[in-house]
């Protein structure tokens, strides 16, 4: 028996009702089955998944139905859903309801109506499983982002549902967290047996390990198949979605072979051995573009010796940070999640105030600038949570607060071309997915026209067509004069766009240097390309590296 019947799905939001989010959708999926769902931002893949549990459905117009464990989904009532379909969300800050970490775990179960005996056990098991003992006292509000999300797994886990739903629930991990929690979610499928449907525009960690891969476009399922089979149905119909495929895929159909086509980095490894097999290794290395470097010239950002920490009584977050910007670059900075690589862009906003040390914008202390000038073209920051710009009703009442009268009309059409939302200008922005509010409030930010852009995890939610393009916007901009500082948990990106890379750790900056340099040194802070690669190329980072020095060789 399928666990859950989706039949002839239809829907379209109240603001949308001539755009369909979900068009006629018809899928089967099997208990025990791991389904991965892919596709570009606004594909419908959170509303499809919404869907599946009637008190998340969104309010709009509805066509078809979706039976599950046999019988209608409207007829399973609001206890039987919540104990049997598990939901993860995208920000794990809006799932998490209570103070304390043991708290969280025994939520659900009290509301449940489970009896005391049974709480204590399933919340120790839980702890136990996941790992969560070392902090199973603590105040949520100490925990970082990696913490909270393994949290709302294990408190979902406890209640032992049959069928576990993620709605990209690493978009806010750092690398080696978002790895260890998609590791956690395959144990539970495998060794619990529990359903999961998952969407990530990160596939690296779960395209191989999805028993079938639903590709989503318009609303529409495009494709359902196997993940060896999905890469190679994309790639023959030059479909825009081959570009969000793992790296060991789009490295393997830059290079011609008759071997079969890997899915994971080790795969990857093995597949290069081979090709390369008793051959000579003649060019083992990409040759890098030199960085312009103006010592004597101003940094656009200097932080000097900065001390902060959030309360008297709680520890540094901030440990005498050191960080130089130069002027028209894109700087990256990656590590951690709860280092204070966030903290340090709001010091630079001036938000958070430094104890100790100083903070120069364009060589000029930032407590010497006028109330509001600092923002007036000169700097601007586009935050993690980008529902926290949007005041307005619809995305153009949003972007018309942001500019005077006149030419108000061309430079929001402008900038809605740029950052793909033309077609969102009279949606309500909460009613947008994930990657579209981020690119609105893209938009937003850029209307400002500044000079130094901060940008925190800007990639966040957003899908690898919008990501090329996002590129093209940065470049655009460094050529225009404007500074980049970004803080990013997306290492490809990194790789590819940035013109310097730095890593955070426990309160400070303590290397930075170019992308090839910076991660071809490293084991586990590095792309996917790159470790498939480093036993045979020196300091190929990118895809692009790879497939370059693969031709070269042959």
């Amino acid at each position: 028996m399928a666990h859950f019947e989706i039949k002839n799905l239809s829907f379209s939001y109240p603001t949308a009702k001539d755009r369909l989010a979900l068009n006629n959708i018809n899928l089967n999926i099997e208990k025990g089955e791991y389904i991965a769902v892919c596709g570009k931002s606004g594909s419908g893949k959170t509303t499809l998944l919404k869907h599946l549990k009637s008190v998340l459905a969104p309010h709009g117009s509805v066509r078809g139905e979706i039976i599950f464990e046999g019988k209608p989904l409207s007829q399973a009532d609001l206890r039987e859903q919540s104990s049997k379909i598990g939901y993860v969300m995208q920000n794990p800050d809006n799932q998490i309801v209570t103070d304390k970490v043991w708290h969280e775990l025994a939520f659900g179960l009290e509301s449940l109506g489970e009896d005391q005996k049974t709480i204590r056990l399933r919340v120790a098991e839980m702890a136990s499983y996941f790992g969560i003992q070392g902090w199973f006292h603590k105040s949520v509000t100490e925990l970082s982002g990696g913490q909270k999300q393994l949290l709302n797994l294990a408190s979902i886990m406890a209640m032992q549902p049959t069928v576990l739903i993620l709605d990209e629930p690493t978009s806010q991990l750092d690398p080696i967290a978002a790895a260890d929690f998609l590791n956690t979610v395959r144990k539970i499928n495998l060794e619990l047996g529990t359903t999961v449907i998952i969407t990530e525009h990160r596939l690296e960690d779960i395209f191989h390990a999805a028993d079938r891969v639903v590709v989503m476009d318009k609303g529409s399922i495009f494709a359902v198949d196997e993940p060896r089979n999905i890469g190679k149905l994309l790639k023959e119909q030059n479909n825009e979605m081959f570009a969000a495929m793992p790296s060991p895929v789009q490295i393997y159909y830059g290079v011609e072979s008759d071997l079969k086509c890997p899915l994971t980095v080790r795969e990857g490894r093995n597949w290069l051995s081979q090709v390369f097999e008793n051959k000579e290794i003649k060019e083992k290395s990409i040759i890098e573009e030199m960085r312009r470097e103006d010592e004597t010239g101003v940094p656009a950002i200097s932080v000097k010796e900065a001390w902060f920490r959030y309360s008297k009584e709680s520890q540094d977050v901030l440990k005498g940070v050191n960080l130089n910007v130069p002027k028209e670059t894109i700087f990256a900075i990656v590590g951690g999640n709860g280092t204070g690589k966030s903290t340090t862009l709001k010091s630079i906003c001036n938000i958070c105030k430094p104890y100790r040390g100083q903070i120069l914008i364009d060589g000029k202390r930032i407590e010497k600038y006028k109330s509001g000038e600092l923002f007036k073209g000169n700097l601007a920051m586009l935050p993690q949570d980008p529902q926290s710009l949007f005041v307005k009703k619809t995305v153009k009442e949003d972007l018309e607060e942001m500019l005077n009268k006149g030419d108000r009309e061309k430079r929001i059409e402008e900038v809605a071309d740029i950052c793909d939302i033309s077609h969102l200008l009279e949606s309500h922005p909460y009613d947008l997915s994930g990657g579209e509010q981020q690119r609105t409030a893209l938009a937003k930010v850029l209307l400002t026209d500044p000079k130094i852009l901060l940008l925190d995890e800007p990639t966040k939610g957003i899908d690898n067509f919008f990501k090329l393009k996002f590129a093209d916007i940065l470049k655009k901009l460094k050529a225009s004069g404007v500074t980049v500082l970004m803080v990013s948990h997306d290492v490809e990106f990194c790789a590819k766009y940035a013109d310097i890379v730095g890593m955070f750790f426990d309160g400070n900056v303590i290397t930075a240097n170019t992308p090839k340099k910076f991660f071809a040194q490293n084991s586990f802070y590095t792309t996917a390309a790159n470790r498939m690669s480093r036993h045979i190329f020196e300091n190929a980072i990118t895809n692009e590296d790879v497939i370059k020095l693969c031709q070269m060789n042959k």
